[in-house]
């Protein structure tokens, strides 16, 4: 009787650790969406960005990222993500399958609505095709339009893809960094589509947060939706700022001294640029 309770005893411990392994791994089918600080805070990917003026917004998960949906605008307030060393490696194809999200409640943005524009207008992606190679669901999940806005040809292709590589050099050498982007659109924005108004924002932020030793830091960007070409340097802006521009509230998940802290500050020197 005695081993037979000793048998079951070990099966049970067996069994616990096995749950605990499995519940941080991060697969194909379950997304890490935590961060965990020398404090034991733990801030969800949910928790990454809010919107702080009362404009619409629908919370929804996918595989690789959390998005924010705006029906008024047909845009994202706000995309966030984290972004591993490990999937900066992946080699999925990139799928180019544009879509409506399936998990948006009302009327959602369609392929033709970006089809009649004024000519200078891509889909540009929020979180970014590049950073979903690790995954064919991620990948596909990326061209959904609630990642999507009308981004200026020139911008999107230069600028703002110089900035999403950055990213991805600051993953590869950092481990792991969890982004925040999104537009900024104005009281009275103009409007494109067929079927449905789409916002045209007048400028994108991109925040950028990840551990620095015993804590975190920061950095962020601000591009106007136009053509030119500057350097990354010209574009840098501290979360606070981006947060009035943008009527966000970013990183909110972290304890208040440090949230305070880090997002006031430009921080450059704990990035490499």
């Amino acid at each position: 009787m005695f081993y037979v309770m000793k048998s079951k005893l070990f099966l049970f411990v067996v069994l616990l650790c096995g749950i605990g392994v499995f519940a941080w791994t991060r697969s194909e089918y379950v997304a890490q969406s935590q961060i965990n600080s020398t404090e034991n805070v733990i801030v969800e990917e949910a928790k990454l960005a809010k919107v702080i003026d009362g404009r619409k917004s629908q919370v929804i998960s996918h595989l690789a990222y959390t998005v924010s949906y705006n029906d008024d605008w047909k845009l994202p307030n706000w995309v966030a993500y984290e972004l591993t060393k490990h999937e900066t490696m992946g080699e999925v194809e990139r799928c180019n399958g544009f879509s409506p999200d399936p998990k948006v409640k009302g009327n959602a943005v369609v392929h033709k609505d970006y089809t009649n524009n004024p000519g200078k207008y891509d889909r540009g992606h929020m979180a970014p095709a590049a950073d979903m190679k690790w995954s064919e669901q991620a990948m596909k999940e990326s061209f959904y339009t609630t990642n999507i806005c009308p981004q200026n040809a020139n911008h999107n292709r230069g600028d703002w893809n110089d900035i999403e590589e950055l990213v991805r050099d600051y993953a590869q050498r950092y481990e792991s960094v969890y982004v925040v982007c999104g537009p900024i659109v104005a009281d009275k924005p103009e409007y494109m589509g067929n079927y449905q108004r789409i916002a045209i924002p007048d400028a994108f932020y991109k925040a950028i947060l990840r551990k620095k030793g015993d804590s975190w830091t920061t950095i962020g960007f601000v591009c106007e939706n136009e053509a030119g070409s500057k350097p990354v340097l010209y574009y840098i802006r501290t979360v606070d700022e981006i947060e009035v521009l943008a009527g966000v509230d970013l990183f909110y998940g972290l304890p208040d001294d440090i949230e305070n802290k880090i997002e006031g500050e430009d921080n450059i020197v704990d990035w490499t640029l």
